[in-house]
């Protein structure tokens, strides 16, 4: 009988520490999910801008990005040789710079995503018009260029996750506006 007491009252005290340590873990969770809630589309903003003015200074600088030879061959195909590749090269350079200081500041983001979503359209360009650069064995395996590229699939459903907020927030702000008037 004594054996069966001490199995309920250690079976008891179980019970209590089980449930006190998901009480904690609810706490914890709670705490971790508003902050990162506040904290995500801004870090998400942060990490597009620093990749986009990354990559698009590259482009600046020769020899420093490893995209300009498929650049290069992407802009004969579309082009010929009607622009010079520099000019391209440089123009995509900036452009992604302008996205990256768009991103950055918040500063105009649906032009910010359109430029963002129109590089990506162009960057993905090489997928059909050079799949042997892309692919080295097509459809599933990819040489480093085609990784390159693929990625960008993260880059747009980064914007998209941004994009879905640039409308609430402007509609805060109004609402934000108009209350401060009255």
């Amino acid at each position: 009988m004594q054996i069966l007491n001490l199995s309920y009252q250690f079976d008891q005290m179980s019970r209590f520490r089980l449930r006190w340590l998901l009480l904690k873990y609810d706490r914890i969770d709670h705490v971790l999910a508003l902050w990162m809630e506040r904290c995500s589309l801004p870090c998400l903003r942060f990490s597009l801008a620093l990749i986009f003015i990354w990559f698009g200074a590259l482009k600046f600088f020769p020899g420093m990005s490893p995209t300009i030879e498929i650049i290069e061959r992407t802009k004969i195909i579309i082009f010929g040789s009607y622009f010079p590749t520099w000019v391209i090269v440089y123009s995509l350079g900036l452009a992604e710079c302008l996205i990256g200081l768009g991103l950055l500041f918040n500063f105009w983001m649906r032009l910010t995503l359109l430029a963002l979503f129109l590089q990506m359209l162009a960057t993905s360009t090489p997928i059909l018009l050079l799949p042997e650069i892309v692919f080295s064995k097509f459809p599933l395996g990819l040489t480093l260029e085609g990784h390159h590229i693929i990625k960008n699939l993260v880059f747009i459903g980064a914007a998209m996750a941004l994009g879905a907020k640039v409308r609430k927030e402007k509609s805060e702000r109004s609402t934000q506006a108009l209350q401060s008037q009255m």
